[in-house]
């Protein structure tokens, strides 16, 4: 019967092709392009709090997810704190506000990424502040505060439907996180730190690809000796994260001078330890449009180079958080409560 019912098709194919003016043109379906690019907006819902306005690129009031995903954004980043402030600049991002704020990048299309910081503000390679909650327990006691904070978190986002896509297990960990006993000056405990939260999220969430994210992405000796010493003792994940500030690098924002070095970077990782590669942080100088755009499609095509489709994508941090609101400098919008056109380059 499989045979007749091919032979029919096959007959129909024919019958089709013979009455069509080119009966060798082959249509080739569209595949989407399943390349990230992404925002970080963490800042958000204390913008809209505060009744900023946003625009699109004709003057007109819109939703911020609306703007951004008709600039080619189709992922959010939220970073999540453990018992923030009510501080708006480094306050907030709460569980509740974070499940709230993937709710709505789901509404719109887009993937999820968790970004735990594992603190009650900003994690980074400066400062790596143990959450004020866990202060004073024994280190058997601080695996489980970790592991439970990390259930809980997964567990509504779960709840409310979300599946995040990716999970970052601590921010720009270049220096460990959780000091001090996640400090890299003691890579087992970080990494039993590391390997509680990773056990975590796939309890909850087993498709979610965990990251461990290092700054400076174009330093390749610095990101071999972290993951080097991470395989080393065991550390368990499925992406490499970097972040990428050209500004940030050397005070300078010609990205000329270092982007083969991030290209050079993002290949080896994905080749020496055999894992997929993501630049989940980037940005530039908001009043350098032209030069930011530029950066913006180099990195993208630094990604995109990487052999067999490891090069996830791309996430700009914070393009939303206007200077005239956040007296931050690298995001890609204007006082005029416009994007820039460097948001373009997603496009």
């Amino acid at each position: 019967m499989k045979f007749v019912i091919l032979f029919i098709n096959v007959l129909l194919c024919l019958t089709a092709c013979s009455k069509t003016k080119n009966p060798t043109t082959i249509i080739t379906p569209i595949v989407p392009d399943s390349f990230v690019k992404g925002a970080d907006i963490g800042w958000l819902p204390q913008m809209e709090a505060s009744s900023y306005k946003f625009y699109n690129d004709s003057g007109v009031a819109q939703d911020c997810f609306k703007i951004l995903k008709d600039h080619g954004i189709n992922a959010i980043r939220l970073r999540t704190w453990v018992n923030p402030s009510n501080d708006p600049f480094s306050g907030h991002c709460s569980k509740t506000e974070t499940v709230a704020m993937a709710v709505r990048a789901k509404s719109w299309g887009m993937k999820v990424m968790i970004d735990f910081h594992y603190s009650d503000s900003w994690a980074d390679p400066s400062k790596q502040v143990k959450p004020q909650a866990w202060q004073g327990h024994s280190f058997p006691v601080l695996l489980t505060d970790l592991y439970n904070y990390t259930v809980d978190v997964m567990t509504a986002l779960k709840n409310s439907g979300i599946t995040p896509e990716w999970v970052q297990v601590g921010n720009e960990t270049a220096t460990g996180m959780i000091y001090p006993e996640g400090n890299t000056n003691n890579w087992p405990g970080l990494v039993q730190l590391i390997n509680n939260g990773y056990d975590a999220i796939k309890l909850v969430s087993p498709t979610s690809k965990v990251i461990l994210h290092v700054d400076e992405g174009n330093n390749n000796a610095k990101f071999r000796w972290w993951f080097d010493s991470a395989q080393l003792y065991g550390a368990k994940y499925d992406v490499i994260g970097m972040s990428y500030y050209p500004y940030w690098l050397s005070g300078s924002p010609d990205y000329t001078k270092n982007i083969n070095d991030l290209g050079y970077n993002l290949i080896d990782m994905a080749s020496r330890y055999k894992k997929e590669v993501m630049v989940v942080e980037t940005g530039g100088v908001d009043t350098l449009v032209e030069n930011t755009y530029n950066m913006l499609l180099a990195v993208q095509a630094k990604v995109r180079a990487v052999p067999n489709g490891k090069g996830l994508g791309v996430m700009y941090w914070e393009p939303e958080g206007a200077r005239s609101w956040s007296h931050y400098i690298l995001s890609a919008w204007g006082n005029d409560g416009m994007p820039s056109y460097a948001l373009k380059a997603f496009k």
